[in-house]
């Protein structure tokens, strides 16, 4: 007997990708890496029927970055079952600069792989480019986020809040943030002097959505943070007009930022405690 004939290599290939996805704005995907790389040196990368998503802690331990991006959200996804894929997020930001804003993206592993293929082809499909990232064995600590009832929810303009973050970092290395319904007041006091900005709601008919800010207040909370890892995270301000910020006494703060239509990216900081001497 004959033995079975050769499957055609074009149904073989097609048969072994289990994880593809594409969307037709490449400038998402690397303003979504510029966001976590410099946080996060390399993260697992989990996808399953329902989309993507990413947990990672900075090396410190002290933040932890929580990224989704729901599989309605891409122009095509598939995943035939759950897969963690480890990246490096620095070698991934590398190979998203050959990659324009205007370009559709496709990502795609095989079943058995060790790479992450990365295509890019501009709108006229004139143009394609791909590339192979090694995949990684990263250890996933899976950390269970607890869902907490915040006792102050803040909605401000991103750009807003990057501003304060990065003015503020000149004076001292730690914010206060704290929360009355008179509004959001930032404080830094350092060696050369002390300032504080005061952002008050403004919501009007007339404000814009993204000129919005929006505070809701259970009780008044005042905290500290690290500035330097505040100024991480507003590396996301492209992402979104808005940042949500929500904070609770002795919990981490959430500095949320919505990416349209498809998922948001997360960052969690823990306070800063007091100590006993000051």
């Amino acid at each position: 007997g004959q033995g079975a004939p050769p499957t055609p290599f074009l149904s073989l290939s097609l048969s072994l990708t289990m994880f593809e996805a594409r969307m037709t704005e490449g400038g998402m995907l690397k303003k979504i890496t510029e966001a976590m790389k410099d946080l996060v040196t390399e993260a697992n990368f989990d996808c399953s029927t329902t989309g993507v998503s990413v947990q990672a802690m900075d090396s410190s331990h002290v933040s932890l970055v929580a990224l989704l991006l729901r599989a309605d959200g891409f122009d095509h996804f598939r995943c035939d079952r759950n897969v963690s894929l480890g990246i490096n997020l620095g070698s991934m930001g590398k190979v998203l600069k050959c990659c324009n804003n205007d370009d559709i993206v496709t990502l795609k592993s095989d079943e058995n792989g060790d790479a992450m293929t990365f295509m890019f082809e501009n709108q006229n499909a004139d143009r394609i480019s791909d590339f192979e990232l090694k995949l990684m064995d990263i250890d996933s600590e899976h950390l269970g986020i607890p869902d907490t009832d915040y006792k102050c929810t803040v909605q401000m303009p991103s750009a807003e809040f990057q501003r304060i973050c990065r003015d503020l970092a000149i004076l001292g290395d730690t914010v206060t943030i704290s929360v009355t319904k008179e509004g959001v007041k930032f404080s830094v006091s350092g060696e050369m002097g002390s300032g504080n900005m005061t952002i008050k709601p403004n919501e009007t008919v007339d404000t814009k959505d993204e000129d919005r800010v929006k505070v809701e207040m259970e009780e008044p909370v005042c905290l500290n943070f690290a500035l330097r890892y505040l100024n991480f995270f507003t590396k996301a301000t492209s992402l979104s007009d808005t940042v949500i910020l929500s904070l609770s006494a002795d919990v981490p703060l959430v500095v949320e930022y919505r990416i349209n239509e498809l998922g948001h990216i997360r960052y969690y900081l823990a306070p800063k405690i007091e100590d006993e001497q000051q």
